[in-house]
């Protein structure tokens, strides 16, 4: 990160929405530069009166290895973006205030992430909060006048000058070690260093700091939590949250939603009978109920997503998509407070749609693109949101409340693409394991030519219950797979999500059966088109993909020419011992490797390594503690001690993805280079 500037302005900047003619008339496939240079829609928020969108964009310096988020502001009814929240140090998460005169977010400027907030029709930024150990997510009271903020502090602290000091001393200390006494003690790519994310409400002027939740608590929840698991009543005296009350979150999926009054008031769960994942609430604007997300099953992290209603005036629980085998993401509130619109996945693309507070109608208005992080407007006329495809960056559209008439609000990245020479991809599906139907997206190589065969990278996904999409994946992006002449294809096989519940959930306990049964089919099928070459094909995944090609190289000799496994999973047994999120190999495996022995010998990769031929490239981070490293380790040991061509990408300072520029940018060259030595 760069370092920052003082204050903060309004300025005229607007984002070409223009390529060059030049650029446009001399195309070429995508190259590591173009990729790293495109500008990164995050997150945005709706004005309230439904005429702006405060939108956060990313951009990424290859040379300083680093990157920088702003915020711009693009009208709803169409026109240039212009940045309204510019620094070196990186803006974000932006919020309105409920007059729409004040926007609030998160900046790094002063050393620590911090509340600021800026008037709209001009002036500089203040910065309203000093939280010593930093504001990981805020929400503004409707009132203005305060917020709810969260931030990682000691549970053994009273008050944040304690705080201040265990800080300081933990950094000035000698001694590194850490001693622990409780599961999940790291997570993701981080140590919690005793450390737990707790919920304040604290006043703009700076003259109270409460602090909600107490102890070994964590709000937001650690793990499987919403988009916001915070917000307030419309009328500023309630608050809702989301928390685990279990005693040991490593095993628990167990959130509930808690309601306290404002100022002061006892929390109280309104979810503590259902022991799944409740999280995600969200008022009515009318204040009547608190809309939330819902999974039913304990220790199911992948289960069908729910969205329920909570009647504060009854007190009463109802379920609105019982019947409909989507699973929902992202949902925003109508503005008359009587339907709530959606996100799920669907078939591979991203599909929005519309329920009623009555339940049981719940339909999809848009379909056919990827779309997601969607907002009603509070006119009440429009839904916003943001849509991508393998061919296109994340920009920012519009569509009426009834989903039709999308319109494209930014363009942030034309006058790159303009000059990239990209192909849509196809679809098939083919006859895979257990009867199905398997989905398949192909992409062919820029400057195809027809009657020419080509060589052939086949991607499997993580998850296991994830999917591939008609998107712009920055890390595994399909035209960058294909840039040097291949056809990629990007197969779900079952456990895939977007295809219904049952076929998600018969992956649980058969990670190498018909999920692989479906990789062996794809692999015949791919071969019938008549532009692949079927002697020269390679197959990449990661995570669970890196499991399917731990998996594929013990049970396949001369299908592939070469592989690639990325942060796979290799020894089950020993992936239990180390990861953090212990729900996940128990639900998968039927229990802990002592009382289910049977299934994790009988999924694990490790045991087959007497069969391992096939070359292949093992990438692993430092830093991943979902999949450690050591993992990769053992993996890229046993091909060594087998004779198998194989070599070992190791990132120290990255987790389970790779995300610095100059570490992709090798990551990118090293798996071209391996495709090349033995597709050419």
């Amino acid at each position: 990160m760069k370092s920052v500037i003082g204050i903060l302005v309004i300025l005229p900047f607007i984002l070409a929405p223009l390529a060059s003619a030049a650029s446009a008339a001399d195309p070429r496939g995508v190259t590591f530069d173009d990729l790293i240079s495109l500008g990164r829609i995050g997150a945005f928020a709706v004005s309230p009166d439904g005429r702006l969108v405060a939108f956060e964009l990313t951009r990424f310096d290859k040379d300083d290895n680093s990157s920088n988020t702003d915020i711009y502001l693009v009208p709803v009814a169409g026109g240039e973006p212009r940045a309204f929240v510019r620094s070196d140090a990186d803006d974000s998460s932006p919020a309105w205030s409920a007059d729409g005169k004040r926007l609030a977010f998160l900046s790094d400027r002063d050393g620590t992430s911090q509340v600021w907030i800026i008037p709209v029709d001009g002036g500089e930024a203040k910065r309203v909060t000093d939280v010593p150990t930093g504001v990981s997510n805020f929400v503004w009271s409707p009132d203005g006048r305060t917020i709810a903020l969260t931030s990682s502090v000691y549970p053994e602290c009273a008050d944040m000058k304690c705080n201040e000091k265990m800080l300081d001393g933990a950094k000035d200390a000698k001694v590194k070690a850490r001693l622990v006494d409780h599961l999940l003690f790291r997570h993701w790519n981080s140590w919690r260093n005793g450390k737990w994310s707790h919920l304040f409400v604290a006043d703009i002027e700076g003259s109270s700091l409460v602090e909600v939740n107490k102890g070994r608590t964590d709000v937001p929840p650690i793990a499987l939590g919403g988009d916001r698991d915070v917000d307030f009543a419309p009328d500023g005296a309630e608050l809702c949250f989301t928390m685990n009350p279990d005693s040991i979150p490593a095993v628990s999926t167990n959130n509930d939603l808690y309601v306290m009054a404002v100022p002061g008031g006892t929390p109280a769960s309104i979810t503590a009978k259902n022991r799944g994942d409740d999280n995600n609430p969200r008022y009515s604007p009318d204040g009547r109920f608190i809309a939330y997300c819902s999974m039913p099953t304990p220790g199911l992290e992948s289960d069908r997503v729910r969205i329920m209603l909570y009647d504060r005036k009854a007190g009463t629980i109802s379920n609105l998509t019982e019947n409909f085998d989507y699973s929902v993401d992202h949902f925003s509130w109508s503005a008359d407070s009587k339907t709530l619109y959606f996100s799920v996945e669907d078939r591979g693309r991203r599909a929005i749609g519309a329920v009623s507070i009555t339940g049981g109608d719940a339909a999809l208005i848009i379909r056919g693109g990827y779309d997601t992080d969607l907002a009603a407007t509070r006119d009440g006329r429009y839904l916003v949101f943001a849509r991508q495809s393998a061919t296109h960056p994340v920009d920012l559209h519009r569509a009426t409340i009834k989903g039709k008439d999308v319109t494209a609000l930014t363009s942030v990245n034309a006058s790159v693409l303009a000059g990239l020479k990209m192909n849509a991809v196809e679809e098939h599906w083919y006859d895979g394991a257990l009867g199905a139907k398997i989905h398949c997206y192909v992409v062919k190589p820029p400057f195809f030519e027809a009657g020419k065969k080509y060589p052939l990278i086949l991607l499997i996904h993580g998850g296991p219950q994830g999917s591939f999409g008609d998107d712009f994946h920055y890390r595994w992006n399909s035209q960058m797979f294909a840039s040097p002449g291949y056809v990629v294809a990007m197969i779900n096989p079952h456990g895939s999500t977007g295809y219904g519940d049952a076929f998600e959930r018969q992956i649980s306990g058969d990670w190498g059966g018909a999920a692989f049964e479906d990789v062996l089919k794809s692999v015949g099928f791919l071969k019938s088109l008549p532009f692949v070459d079927g002697t020269r094909i390679a197959a990449a995944g990661a995570s669970y993909g890196g499991y399917m090609i731990d998996w594929i190289e013990g049970h396949t000799d001369g299908m592939f020419r070469c592989l690639v496994s990325h942060d796979g999973v290799y020894n089950l047994e020993s992936m239990y011992g180390a990861t953090e999120e212990l729900w996940f190999p128990e639900w998968e495996f039927k229990g802990k490797p002592w009382t289910n022995p049977e299934m994790y010998a009988k999924w694990s990769p490790h045991r087959f390594a007497a069969n391992f031929k096939t070359p292949c490239l093992v990438v692993h981070g430092a830093q991943d503690f979902r999949v450690p490293f050591e993992e990769g380790l053992q993996f890229f040991t046993a091909l060594q001690r087998q004779g198998v061509p194989s070599k070992l990408l190791y990132f120290p300072d990255e987790g389970h993805f790779v995300t610095k520029p100059q570490n992709a940018e090798l990551w990118w060259k090293t798996l071209h280079e391996w495709f090349a030595e033995y597709l050419k």
